[in-house]
């Protein structure tokens, strides 16, 4: 199967398989290293929906987006809890069309 679907690709020969599936086995043997896997796609979706914000701006450089971004996410601290802190910058919850665009699967 792989050297099949690799040839379909048109896969040059000069680049081989570094992770097969049994790479993966790990993130679903225990129930804590899934969740900490978890995490890592979470992080994606704030870090693309907030990024989304400076593009709708129009000025991804936007020093109003960064001056929320600062004021209610890097330097808020333990001041609220970080659901609220967020929907404070974003005015919503994240969204996960933003990540989903970036790893182009929409």
């Amino acid at each position: 199967f792989e050297r099949s679907e690799l040839d379909r690709l048109g896969m040059p020969q000069g680049i081989v398989m570094r992770h097969r599936p049994g790479h993966f086995q790990h993130l679903f043997s225990t129930s804590g290293y899934a969740a900490g896997y978890y995490v890592y796609l979470w992080a994606e979706v704030l870090d693309a929906d907030a990024f989304a914000a400076f593009k709708e701006s129009g000025d991804v450089f936007s020093p109003e987006v960064a001056e929320k971004a600062r004021k209610f996410i890097y330097s808020a601290g333990n001041t609220a809890p970080p659901d609220e802190l967020y929907r404070s910058f974003r005015g919503r919850d994240p969204e996960i069309q933003f990540m989903l665009e970036k790893k182009g699967l929409v």
